[in-house]
């Protein structure tokens, strides 16, 4: 690294935290004020209320980094040209294209480390994050689906006409093993209970039919105790849950859903396409951002910051009717993650020509 590089990467890398931590702190006192009346209703301690910040405040820093690593590089490379530096720099010999480098650089270290957390660290800090949430933020949760079908195993499909997500109870339950289009067995109960201390449910007034060719073996009982590939946690609050999972157990639980042949599945293979696309999103909001401050305007820098709030708004925008789109059906989830990432790298390599060379 030559001495410039060294110089625009530490002044980039300082804006970065710099507005990082400027936007976290607003949006904490924001979100405090917002759920203040949640704390004092359910009587919450100051520790209680830090633990939750604690889990709090990586996620939001992370969840916004494309856009701060865009304001970052505005705001650095503006007040460059405001000082006639970038012009100095240029006329020295070095190429706009090799001083892009040091910017590139550190937006590639912060793409790394924002692929890291959000893969691997972020989601067990989101298990309590989210589990304080649903405990005292959000409304009690209460499963209200009837009629609901799973697929517990590659023959084996469980039916419940309702579930008690307090109670861990549920009603008229069948489950039938279906072979080569062939209804092998099937058992019924009419309530399905769950056992903490063995982890297995138990059936209530029980009844199992196998079917061998013409025949047909009825048996019946009032309890039994069974092992099926479902638990109260299948009935419990979704409210993002996609959040918690490491990217291993992102992609086990994705597997496991389409094994059951789950219609939900299309949340969570967005959340799995925007763990990947989210660092490529900060390299083309530097890209775009260093060549849209790089000429010296009348305006200062205080007009080039607020064109690039207005570019990171634009892009916000774009992302997420892109993700409704897609959770809607009407796209593949790989594609519409990716659109606003092409777009606007279009809009780079077009915004590139016009560069000062």
């Amino acid at each position: 690294m030559k001495i410039l590089d060294r110089y625009i990467l530490k002044k980039f890398l300082t804006a970065f935290f710099f507005v990082v931590l400027i936007l976290v702190t607003i949006i904490c006192v924001i979100d405090i004020t917002e759920k203040n009346d949640n704390f004092i209703q359910h009587d919450l301690s100051l520790s209680q209320v830090l633990g939750y910040y604690l889990d709090f405040i990586p996620y939001i820093a992370n969840f916004i980094t494309p856009i701060t690593v865009f304001i970052a590089t505005v705001f650095v490379t503006s007040k460059m040209a405001g000082h006639t530096e970038i012009i100095a720099i240029l006329s020295s010999g070095v190429s706009f294209r090799r001083m892009m480098v040091p910017y590139m650089m550190g937006a590639t270290i912060i793409a790394i480390l924002s692929f890291f957390l959000t893969g691997y660290v972020l989601p067990n800090a989101n298990k309590d994050r989210i589990a304080f949430e649903i405990a005292y933020v959000k409304k009690p949760f209460r499963f209200t689906d009837r009629n609901i079908h799973i697929k517990v195993a590659p023959k084996s499909y469980a039916y419940l006409e309702s579930y008690n997500n307090d109670s861990e109870v549920g009603y008229r339950f069948s489950l039938e093993t279906i072979d080569e289009n062939e209804l092998k067995a099937k058992l019924t109960a009419r309530r399905l209970e769950w056992d903490s201390a063995s982890s297995k449910w138990t059936l209530r007034d029980w009844e199992l039919r196998k079917i061998k060719g013409m025949e047909e073996q009825v048996s019946r009982g009032a309890t039994m105790d069974t092992l099926i590939s479902l638990k109260p946690s299948d009935f419990s609050s979704t409210y993002q849950l996609q959040e918690t999972f490491t990217l291993p157990e992102l992609n086990n639980y994705i597997a496991e859903l389409k094994e059951r042949g789950a219609d939900n599945i299309i949340i969570y293979e967005i959340e799995k396409y925007i763990r990947y696309m989210s660092p490529f999103a900060a390299l083309i909001l530097t890209f775009i951002g260093l060549i849209m401050s790089s000429r010296k305007s009348r305006g200062g820098s205080g007009l080039m910051i607020a064109m690039g709030f207005g570019i990171a708004f634009v892009y916000i925008l774009f992302f997420v009717l892109a993700k409704s789109i897609a959770e809607a059906k009407a796209l593949s989830p790989v594609i519409a993650v990716w659109v606003p990432n092409i777009v606007f790298s279009i809009v780079g390599l077009i915004l590139y020509r016009t560069v000062p060379r």
